[in-house]
């Protein structure tokens, strides 16, 4: 299959064109022609310079999809269709490739799940399950609709914690950038000005001097050690599971942030394994595939013990309590599901309150970063023109 760009008229002459997959361009115009247009170009979209087309396939994109499927399958849309639909709609070439080879493999007599099998970086285990277990009760549309609706919900809560983390970072970072140009434009300035008054700087002032001097002659040092630091650390990071952990079981010890993660990864496991016990999935089964998306390895590793416990007898309350990691009331509200048969009920209510509960907590992070960040930039950016001033207030003592 190739990508097509074409241009025509239709009946009324009016122009028309657009972009469209087709095994060859005789067969485009032949499709064309079919739809009452009449085609006057049609050539291959030329493919870009510099490797693959498009930007890749992000969590989003994904998200957006699953609606989109499972709105199409409970219209009635015939699975082979939709698939060509939502692929010709596609902006992203690597998005539309990957609709369009699953299409392929559907109308070849692959299942859903089977062909997105053959794409397990965008569609991990836990989402090819589900759909295994909705094509398995025929309840695929249904499943599809659920899973959307999850993936939105699960989208938008790492899009509350990456601003819970990235606001404060990001203040830091700046009063940080603004303090380094004062020291290697600004004070300069001063201290030629210093050079005249013929007396000692005060200590404070000494001290800023002496940063100015040494970041103005060795800032590409500094650059290169923060640089080669950052890299380093996330290339031993990667490769270290015992550091991912540590760095892991740090992060969820961090005062506030620290209880947004554990908030998240609570809201997380409820309404994952909500979902995939909703879904007819056995539960040992299900937390096989539920720890990964908690987004913790803390709690990934509880899970796991979790699923150890559950699958020689335990109930799922008895083994959730004795990881002693989550909330009495998580483990309460659990064991009434279990007991009244409406588990998959029980842990979508948990999964509810902490997601608002994570709602809440970033808006109050963002409520004390402010009195925070005024603080920062007032110690790193007032302290340096104290320091720059505290010469002439000494001279002007002097004198007077």
């Amino acid at each position: 299959m190739e990508q097509f760009f074409w241009e025509g008229t239709d009946k009324r002459g009016v122009k028309m064109k657009g972009e469209t997959t087709s095994k060859n361009a005789n067969l485009l115009r032949a499709e064309l022609r079919r739809q009452g247009i009449n085609p006057t170009v049609v050539r291959t979209k030329s493919k870009p310079l510099f490797g693959s087309a498009g930007k890749s396939i992000s969590a989003q994109d994904i998200s957006v999809f699953s609606r989109q499927i499972a709105t199409m399958l409970q219209s009635g849309v015939p699975m082979v269709q939709s698939f060509e639909i939502l692929a010709s709609g596609q902006k992203n070439p690597r998005m539309r490739d990957m609709l369009i080879d699953i299409r392929d493999n559907i109308a070849g007599g692959s299942s859903l799940s089977e062909a997105m099998a053959r794409h397990p970086v965008q569609f991990d285990l836990l989402y090819r399950n589900l759909t295994r277990a909705g094509e398995g009760a025929g309840v695929l549309d249904t499943v599809l609709d659920t899973v959307a609706t999850y993936k939105e919900r699960t989208e938008a809560l790492k899009g509350k914690i990456k601003k819970a983390l990235f606001y404060p970072a990001a203040v830091i970072a700046v009063a940080i950038l603004v303090s380094a140009i004062l020291l290697i434009y600004v004070v300069p300035q001063f201290e030629e000005v210093f050079k005249g008054f013929g007396a000692d700087l005060p200590a404070f002032t000494q001290m800023i001097v002496n940063a100015s001097r040494f970041l103005t002659a060795w800032w590409w040092l500094i650059l290169a050690g923060v640089v080669g630091a950052i890299f380093g650390f996330l290339f031993i990071y990667k490769r270290s599971p015992s550091l991912e952990r540590n760095v892991d079981r740090l992060m969820l010890k961090l005062p506030v942030i620290g209880q947004i993660l554990h908030q998240s990864a609570i809201a997380r496991f409820a309404r994952t394994l909500a979902l995939t016990f909703k879904a007819g999935v056995p539960l040992v089964e299900a937390l096989d595939t539920v720890g990964g998306a908690t987004g913790s390895i803390v709690y990934n590793d509880a899970v796991k013990r979790i699923r150890d416990d559950v699958s020689v007898g335990y109930q799922l309350n008895v083994a959730m309590k004795q990881v002693n990691l989550f909330p009495h009331m998580v483990v309460q509200m659990t064991a009434i599901g279990e007991e009244a048969g409406a588990l998959d009920t029980m842990l979508l209510k948990v999964a509810e309150f902490y997601e608002q509960e994570v709602n809440n907590s970033v808006d109050a992070l963002a409520s004390l970063i402010e009195p925070f960040i005024m603080v920062v930039i007032g110690v790193l950016v007032g302290g340096m023109v104290i320091g720059m001033y505290l010469p002439i207030f000494k001279l002007a003592a002097t004198v007077g």
